[in-house]
């Protein structure tokens, strides 16, 4: 396993649901201001990984741990809590609400006599329309409406809430799917602005080319094993499709470091 200042770290993680099992022996490492790309086809155990990760599943066996303390009786409330957020395509955001309201959602300004503090939530909405989201025409305010927004803008609004409140691992499920080539480049665009602001994250999403782009980290998972773990910036597009053919066809965990040269 790569050796990096571990943000996040699972070992040998296992979970069975019934008589199926969806995980087996997981490891996994997110490091300091690292974005690592989790890869794999339906049913591999992505979603599954997640739920475990965020609370709201409890592993068979295996043990988490953040910041070097080991996790026991991991919740959702809890998981947010330490700065783990989850950024899901299709319910990241109330459509019918407004920029600012959506940003404040379930974490809204109050002032001393306990009312809501509008105008604090507008202006702190407005400083992140600017600085992150890079909004510049007058077109879109404070009190636009999510609804009349494009999917990469959503995203992005998604993950400035995210990295407002602190989050400190953003998890990014299928943030690409259903987007326009323009929309995808948006949504990049904000997966580097996480890194930038020294943050980590954790790239969920089938199209290996999106995610290779962005990433420092690709985690291949398949029907419920890690199958391999490659540093972008030391294998090739190229060689990466080759290593995921490989074990799509052939099934076999150890043919996942063979057959191809880096």
């Amino acid at each position: 396993m790569v050796t990096v200042t571990n943000l996040l770290e699972l070992e040998e993680i296992s979970k069975s649901f019934g008589e199926v099992s969806a995980l087996e022996g997981v490891s996994l490492a997110v490091g300091d201001n690292e974005i690592v790309g989790l890869l794999g086809d339906n049913g591999a155990g992505k979603s599954t990984l997640i739920k475990i990760i965020t609370g709201f599943h409890a592993p068979n066996s295996g043990t988490i741990t953040w910041k070097g303390q080991r996790l026991t009786h991991l919740t959702v409330q809890h998981a947010r809590d330490l700065g783990i957020e989850t950024v899901y395509q299709e319910r990241a955001l109330a459509d019918q609400q407004s920029l600012w309201r959506n940003i404040f959602m379930g974490r809204e300004r109050t002032t001393r006599l306990g009312l809501l503090d509008v105008g604090e939530m507008r202006t702190e909405t407005e400083k992140l329309m600017v600085e992150f989201l890079r909004f510049t025409s007058q077109a879109v305010t404070p009190e636009t409406e999510v609804a009349t927004m494009s999917g990469g803008e959503r995203q992005g609004v998604a993950i400035a809430r995210a990295l407002h409140f602190e989050a400190e691992l953003i998890i990014l499920d299928e943030p690409t799917m259903g987007l326009s080539v323009t929309e995808t480049r948006k949504t990049l665009d904000f997966v580097r602005e996480i890194k930038a602001a020294g943050k980590s994250c954790i790239f969920i999403d089938h199209n290996i080319f999106n995610v290779h782009e962005v990433v420092d980290r690709v985690v291949l998972v398949d029907r419920g094993h890690v199958v391999g773990e490659f540093k972008t910036a030391e294998i090739t597009l190229l060689d990466l499709i080759a290593r995921m053919q490989h074990v799509a066809e052939t099934g076999s965990i150890e043919n996942a470091e063979k057959g191809v040269t880096t």
